[in-house]
């Protein structure tokens, strides 16, 4: 059915497939959600930190 040189590259396939499936799913449920999390909550911060600023300069 196959030559070894051809299973040897099936394999390759395979296992490339693999890696790149399991890096698929730890990318779209552990690092896509941290990253945008965390710049989210960077972002607020920073707006919060520009209103007080803001309701500073006016107070004096």
């Amino acid at each position: 059915m196959f030559e070894f040189d051809q299973y040897l590259g099936f394999l390759a396939f395979l296992t490339i497939l693999t890696i790149g499936f399991w890096l698929m799913i730890f990318l779209l449920t552990f690092v896509i959600p941290y990253w945008v999390f965390g710049a989210s909550i960077e972002r607020f911060k920073e707006i919060r930190a520009e209103k007080k600023a803001k309701r500073e300069a006016q107070a004096h």
